[in-house]
C-alpha cells in the first residue's frame, strides 16, 4: 500500500467518524434528552445542517471532486420500482400480521398528535416532504457519501452492509420513542434491509436516483399505514 492509498483510507475513516454520529446526536437531543425545548430543536437543526453540509464540503474541499447530478446513465429504474413494491408488500404484511401484537396503536396516535401530525393537512404536508425531499437527502448522505467512503475501506458487499448499519442507527433511536423494544427491533431490521437494498442500487447503478425511487415508494407505503391509523 502506497502513501496515497494510506491517506485515502485515513480520510475515509475520519469522514465517517465525523458524519455518522451527527443524526443520532440530533435525534437524541430533540426526542430523548431535551424534547419539546428550544435547545432540543436547535441541536436538531444544527445536526441536520451538518448532515447535509458536511458531505458536500468534504467532497469539494477534501476529495477535490466536482459536482454532478448523479444522473442514472446505467438505468436501474425497473429494479428500483420492483424493490420498492416488494419492500412495501413486506411492510404491509408485517403490519397486518404482527401490528396488533407488537404495536401500541393508541400510543402511536398520541405521539403523532404530539408532533402536530393529527391534522390531515399537516400530515399530508409532512408526507410530501418526507417522500419528495427527505428521501432524496437520505440517498445523498447515506448512499452517495457514506457508501462511497465505505467503499474505500471495504469490498463492495461489506460497504453495503456497513452503510446500512450506519443508516439504521438514528432510526432506531427515533423508533424507540414511538414503540416498545420488540417493535423497534423489528422495524429497525426493516430499515437495515431497505438501507442495504438502496446501497446496493447505488453500487450497481452509480446513481442515487434508482434508490430514491425505491425509497419513495416505501415511504409512501409507511405514510399510508400512518394515515390509516390516524384517520381510519
Amino acid at each position: 500500500m502506497n502513501l496515497n492509498d494510506t491517506a485515502s483510507l485515513k480520510k475515509a475513516i475520519v469522514s465517517l467518524a465525523v458524519l455518522v454520529p451527527i443524526p443520532s446526536i440530533g435525534v437524541l437531543s430533540a426526542m430523548v434528552l431535551f424534547p419539546d425545548t428550544a435547545l432540543g430543536k436547535a441541536l436538531f437543526a444544527v445536526s441536520k445542517a451538518g448532515l447535509l453540509g458536511l458531505p458536500l464540503a468534504w467532497y469539494l474541499w477534501v476529495d477535490k471532486g466536482t459536482l454532478s447530478l448523479s444522473l442514472p446513465r446505467r438505468g436501474g429504474f425497473g429494479v428500483a420500482v420492483l424493490s420498492g413494491l416488494i419492500i412495501s408488500a413486506a411492510i404491509l404484511a408485517a403490519y397486518w400480521l404482527l401490528g396488533d401484537y407488537f404495536l401500541d396503536k393508541n400510543m402511536l396516535r398520541e405521539k403523532l398528535r404530539d408532533i402536530g401530525l393529527a391534522d390531515r393537512t399537516a400530515y399530508a404536508a409532512g408526507a410530501v416532504y418526507w417522500i419528495v425531499v427527505n428521501s432524496v437527502l437520505e440517498e445523498y448522505v447515506w448512499r452517495w457519501f457514506v457508501v462511497r467512503q465505505s467503499g474505500r475501506l471495504f469490498k463492495p458487499f461489506i460497504a453495503v452492509i456497513v452503510s446500512a448499519l450506519f443508516f439504521t442507527g438514528h432510526h432506531t433511536i427515533a423508533l424507540k420513542v414511538f414503540m416498545p423494544w420488540t417493535a423497534t427491533l423489528l422495524c429497525s431490521f426493516g430499515v437495515f434491509s431497505g438501507g442495504a437494498i438502496w446501497s446496493w442500487l447505488y453500487v450497481r447503478y452509480q446513481s442515487i436516483w434508482p434508490g430514491y425511487i425505491s425509497h419513495a415508494i416505501v415511504d409512501l407505503c409507511i405514510f399510508g399505514i400512518g394515515a390509516a391509523m390516524l384517520f381510519g
